[in-house]
């Protein structure tokens, strides 16, 4: 008697696929109060699931949303270790032509989690659990916390900073709407905190700073806002020339701070960061009828590479999760809306300020092309790819980062010194 073959797709397995949903807890724990019917569809495979508080069903028409992609789309998803712009179908989504979804788009987004989960388990159904690096030990016992007052546009707020170690500042910057924990990883590295002072601090409105005047879920980030309170900071904690580092939002950020005040910086390190970034504004993040604090950790989970570790992504997820009313829709108001600097780069003075590009390999956001596509148009930028990482380098996957961030500073520190001959 020999084995039944493995299928190449779990669309001929649909049986087997509800199966292998059925004892899942994170599926359970996602559907436990939800009741919706939705589809997949590959060409002409069809497979209807019906959630009701948690139990899985093959389904029936009517349907309240269904996903579709191409069978080479979907064939490059179901894979065990699938490629850039295939391992999540939001990926899919931005990126690939013909992957969309049809019919009542906000029942989706309020059941964001059941799908996405019900996806990587048709994978699972093929592979078995995904492979992931280990996760790493970070020792938080030495980081200092204090709160600095700043004035920001006339108003006085308190900012919630974190920092570790002595010798150059290093000035870290959080992603949209999450806060300075994303350092920690940083801050737990006696190879980097030998050498550099690592700081972060949360924006206003974000982890433990204090919130600006205005209503509740009012909050929008502006480019000159941001840069201001950079400048802020930095006054307020008296740093001398502080190397600059941010992904996403921060990467953006990282850039006009270097053609805004070259001078105050030693060099910015900008990851995952563009001229302009269109397409990452979604209404589902400030619609009372979506939960936001389970949708925008699904929007974001695609972009954290597959291999990154499992309790790096929870705690990147479950930071999202804490996110105030509006503050991530707020933060994307500057990340792919206000942000503009395609009159900017090209003037950026790498002689004063040098700049540093890196992009996670599994960024669909502000892929590596679009990257590369801007350093080209700063004379002197410095760019390269990071393969294994997305579009949270700095605490995703902090083992495979830090030779990147090395390789970083060390560029920076070499035109430092070449300055002073």
């Amino acid at each position: 008697m020999t084995d039944r073959p493995r299928s190449a797709s779990p669309f001929d397995d649909p049986a087997g696929w509800i199966r292998h949903c059925h004892d899942d807890s994170e599926l359970a724990a996602a559907g436990r109060h939800a009741a919706t019917t939705f589809a997949v569809r590959s060409g002409d495979q069809r497979l209807i699931i019906a959630c009701d508080h948690g139990r899985l069903a093959r389904g029936t028409d009517p349907t309240d949303f269904e996903l579709v992609a191409t069978p080479e789309a979907w064939k490059g998803f179901f894979e065990a270790e699938p490629e850039p712009l295939h391992h999540h179908f939001l990926a899919m989504r931005m990126r690939l032509p013909g992957t969309t979804v049809d019919g009542d788009e906000r029942s989706y987004a309020q059941h964001a989690g059941i799908v996405h989960r019900v996806l990587a388990l048709g994978r699972e159904l093929l592979h078995g659990s995904p492979q992931r690096d280990p996760d790493p030990m970070i020792d938080r016992t030495g980081i200092r916390e204090q709160f600095v007052p700043v004035e920001i546009d006339g108003a006085p707020v308190d900012l919630h900073v974190t920092r570790a170690g002595s010798g150059v500042p290093l000035l870290v910057l959080h992603t949209a709407g999450a806060d300075g924990r994303q350092a920690h990883a940083l801050m737990a590295d006696p190879s980097l905190t030998d050498r550099y002072e690592v700081i972060a601090f949360d924006l206003p409105w974000h982890g433990s700073s204090g919130r600006l005047p205005g209503p509740i879920g009012n909050w929008t980030l502006t480019t000159q806002c941001y840069g201001d309170i950079i400048l802020a900071v930095i006054a307020a904690l008296e740093l001398d020339r502080p190397i600059l580092l941010g992904a996403s939002m921060a990467g953006e950020i990282c850039l006009e701070m270097a053609h805004r005040a070259p001078k105050r910086f030693r060099g910015v390190i900008a990851c995952e960061a563009s001229e302009r970034v269109p397409g990452r504004t979604t209404a589902w993040a400030r619609d009372p009828r979506v939960d936001t604090a389970t949708f925008v950790p699904e929007w974001i989970a695609g972009l954290i590479a597959p291999r990154s570790p499992q309790n790096c992504r929870d705690d990147i997820l479950w930071t999202y999760s804490q996110s105030g009313a509006g503050t991530f829709a707020g933060d994307i108001d500057f990340y792919s809306g206000d942000w503009d600097g395609r009159d900017k780069v090209g003037a950026i003075d790498t002689e004063t300020c040098p700049v540093i590009m890196m992009t996670g390999q599994y960024d669909y956001s502000c892929t590596p092309t679009m990257s590369e596509r801007t350093a080209a148009r700063i004379p002197g930028a410095v760019f390269w790819e990071m393969a294994g990482l997305g579009h949270f380098p700095i605490c995703e996957n902090p083992s495979v980062f830090a030779p990147h961030l090395e390789r970083a500073l060390h560029k920076i520190d070499a035109a430092s010194k070449r300055r002073t001959l």
